[in-house]
């Protein structure tokens, strides 16, 4: 998000515009936690993870109170449009304020890569890259001491960090909220690779994936466990298979962003202040091909498409 901001300062101030930032999104918008941002402000960024500005999930927004204080503070500011960088509640609330007469663009930006019509969001890219390089160093370990790891990464409604983590490291098997699997057949096909002479494997399971047969939000009087607690402590207890459980939880929203990451923000954050400026509004900077284009804010709740059953079933064929 750093690069994008970066970008989309520098590239509107070169357009002659005034560049604000807002602190903490829509809770800072909320605030009037509001300021001025010139190009020096935005320099020595692009390297680190997260963003600069901070982000905070605002209930506050979501009430007549919070929205009214949000369009107050536009006013105040003397705001000309918005510039909203973040996954699909962002998405969501930047709708909203271009309905009620503000110019939006959006940006879309999702380690679950969720969002619709763009093939990447930011931070996916960077994301993989750490579960990739931390199946690698698990996998020393599986190696060496004949067990099976489970290895748990977030995901709650999409299984594509999954899936493409589980692709690049060489998981043995991958467990999505895509593909609906029992824990019975998880073990049979762990056991079924233990017979054929595979003495070790890793599964990464996404933190929504719910197994067939289990209750999905179990009473409360119930403790619910992890998707990847689960799953570990059913083979453990089927006393055929030894586990060992990572969750890597949020290792993977930190960190240097990619080489990728850095230049699909930049040209994103480019392409919506030059949208802006030109005076098109109520669309989302998407990634289509190897394109930079736009998809209307209208479209944003349709499902996002971007598991892939094909890549899904190159990951089940090549892990045997």
């Amino acid at each position: 998000m750093n690069a994008a901001v970066r970008a989309a300062v520098r590239c509107g101030t070169g357009h002659g515009l005034e560049m604000v930032g807002i602190r903490r999104g829509f809770a800072g918008l909320i605030e009037g936690d509001l300021l001025p941002l010139d190009n020096r402000a935005v320099g020595g960024i692009i390297e680190r993870g997260g963003t600069f500005l901070g982000s905070a999930r605002s209930a506050v927004f979501l009430t007549e109170e919070g929205q009214g204080k949000a369009l107050a503070t536009i006013k105040k500011w003397s705001l000309d449009g918005l510039v909203v960088i973040g996954g699909n509640g962002s998405l969501k609330g930047a709708k909203w304020l271009q309905g009620q007469g503000v110019p939006v663009v959006g940006i879309p930006a999702s380690i679950d890569n969720d969002i619709y019509g763009t093939a990447m969001a930011i931070g996916v890219d960077t994301a993989l890259n750490t579960v990739m390089e931390s199946l690698d160093r698990i996998r020393d370990t599986a190696v060496s001491h004949d067990r099976t790891f489970v290895v748990e990464v977030m995901g709650r409604s999409s299984g594509y960090i999954a899936l493409m983590g589980g692709l690049a490291g060489g998981a043995e098997l991958v467990l999505v909220p895509e593909v609906p699997l029992s824990l019975e057949q998880v073990a049979a096909q762990v056991e079924e690779g233990l017979r054929k002479g595979k003495h070790h494997s890793i599964i990464v399971v996404a933190e929504g994936f719910t197994p067939e047969g289990v209750t999905p939000n179990p009473p409360p009087a119930i403790e619910r466990m992890s998707a990847g607690r689960t799953l570990s402590v059913f083979l453990e207890e089927s006393g055929r298979i030894e586990t060992r459980l990572t969750i890597l939880g949020h290792l993977q929203r930190g960190g240097s962003p990619s080489a990728f990451d850095r230049i699909l923000a930049s040209r994103l954050g480019d392409a919506a202040v030059r949208l802006l400026a030109d005076g098109t509004a109520g669309v989302m900077t998407a990634l289509i091909g190897q394109k930079v284009a736009t998809l209307s804010l209208a479209e944003i709740d349709h499902p996002s498409g971007n598991f892939d059953p094909e890549i899904y079933r190159l990951v089940c064929e090549i892990a045997n």
